[in-house]
């Protein structure tokens, strides 16, 4: 894949309103998309436009209740279209991905017996991890570990197949690493996964603002995300084969509907919030172009994406070789950009990380600094007692000179020692 370098970010960027503020006189870097990324106006208004209009809920003979029915079908389809699915009954809406696994992870582990075993990876937000070992310990599975390359942070792939066998219900994995960037082979893990007869639950939050998506190429069983990680609202959104979604008992109150995806949404949803999610799939599909249909555009939108932050990364590769006492972890391999997200996880010497991501924030420069929720990451590395890394993340309305930016107050901050 070759580097993007038609792709202009400063037209979109206007589109942000949240990119227009300033600190101490100086232009806010939103370096902290990892964590969350911000909104177009297409999509402030689509969720004010919805409550203007008059909410509420499904399935009532009125006009208010027909046009929420109108906006879950819309945002539906439009998910359909970003994960290529094979119908709108596959996707489920929720209060974010945690929540969202929490439910299916109860509901899954109602098959498990005694002396099954699972598979969880130490790459992982702890999203994808917790909720399988508290179902585990619920029901006397044996939890086994799919550990990572600390060199580079990549997962240990050669040795799944050692963990493998008869008695794997579900391997656990992500698509790309919240705090480190590192991409998964998940076609390759769901192939090996069910060459054992077990389910694949692959979490996609960091990977889906940056590369395509297409889960049935995957064959993956489940994949969730939120879709305030891409340009959307505070909504978790769960892919789900029909026939698991529709044979699968879901805990739900009496007397909801029992057929997917609705007998997976509890409770009322944030219909203003479902709204929100048609646009931002909106948004990122204009992006792509004039194409024969919405999923051609994302497609081509998330390639261009894909290509214009590979030249941001090389950029911040680059740049940090020359800040003294500034760590990269994760890949750093310029001949492998591919492999990894624009997210950087690093450490500078003679400085917390809560001290760096301060420096930096009193310069408008906003990073998180932690874990991040990745756990078991920092503590393979043996930071997590150190208070993990900083963590910097460019996504595609992120500028070249936003780059060079961090990079200049990284260099000021090493040079004051």
């Amino acid at each position: 894949m070759t580097k993007e370098t038609s792709f202009n970010p400063i037209p979109l960027r206007a589109q942000f309103p949240a990119l227009q503020q300033k600190v101490n006189g100086r232009p806010a870097a939103f370096l902290d998309g990892p964590g969350g990324t911000q909104v177009p106006q297409r999509v402030i208004n689509a969720m004010s436009g919805y409550l203007e209009r008059g909410s509420s809920n499904l399935g009532g003979p009125f006009l208010t209740s027909r046009q929420t029915d109108e906006v879950i079908l819309a945002a539906r389809q439009a998910m359909v279209d970003f994960l290529n699915a094979r119908r709108p009954e596959e996707i489920v809406f929720g209060q974010n991905m945690t929540s969202l696994t929490f439910a299916v992870s109860r509901a899954i582990s109602r098959t498990w017996q005694a002396g099954d075993e699972i598979i969880v990876t130490r790459l992982d937000h702890d999203a994808n991890i917790s909720p399988w070992l508290m179902a585990a310990e619920d029901q006397g599975v044996t939890v086994r570990w799919l550990d990572f390359n600390t060199v580079d942070c990549t997962q240990k792939l050669d040795s799944l197949s050692e963990l493998l066998n008869e008695k794997t219900r579900l391997v656990a994995v992500n698509y790309a690493s919240n705090a480190v960037g590192s991409i998964s082979d998940v076609k390759r893990v769901t192939q090996l996964a069910h060459g054992a007869g077990a389910l694949v639950y692959v979490d996609s939050v960091h990977y889906a603002p940056h590369g395509v998506i297409d889960v049935q190429d995957l064959d993956c069983d489940f994949l969730v995300s939120s879709t305030y990680k891409y340009f959307g609202p505070h909504t978790g959104v769960l892919y789900g084969k029909y026939d698991l979604l529709d044979t699968m008992v879901a805990y739900k109150v009496r007397p909801a509907p029992g057929k997917p995806p609705e007998k997976w949404e509890t409770g009322t949803q944030s219909f203003e919030s479902v709204s929100g999610v048609t646009a931002a799939i909106e948004y990122l599909a204009e992006i792509g172009g004039p194409q024969k249909d919405r999923r051609s555009q994302i497609v081509g939108a998330m390639e261009r994406i894909k290509r214009y932050e590979m030249s941001l990364s090389e950029r911040f590769l680059h740049g940090a070789v020359n800040i003294p006492g500034l760590r990269v972890y994760g890949i750093t391999d310029m001949e492998n950009l591919e492999a990894r997200t624009p997210t950087f996880a690093v450490s500078l010497s003679g400085y917390t990380p809560q001290e760096v991501a301060t420096y930096l924030g009193e310069q408008g420069i906003f990073v998180w600094h932690g874990h991040y929720y990745a756990v078991a990451v920092m503590d393979g590395l043996g930071l997590l007692e150190q208070g993990g890394l900083v963590r910097i993340g460019f996504v595609h309305y992120n500028t070249v000179d936003e780059v060079d930016q961090v990079l200049g107050a990284l260099s000021d901050l090493a040079n004051q020692l």
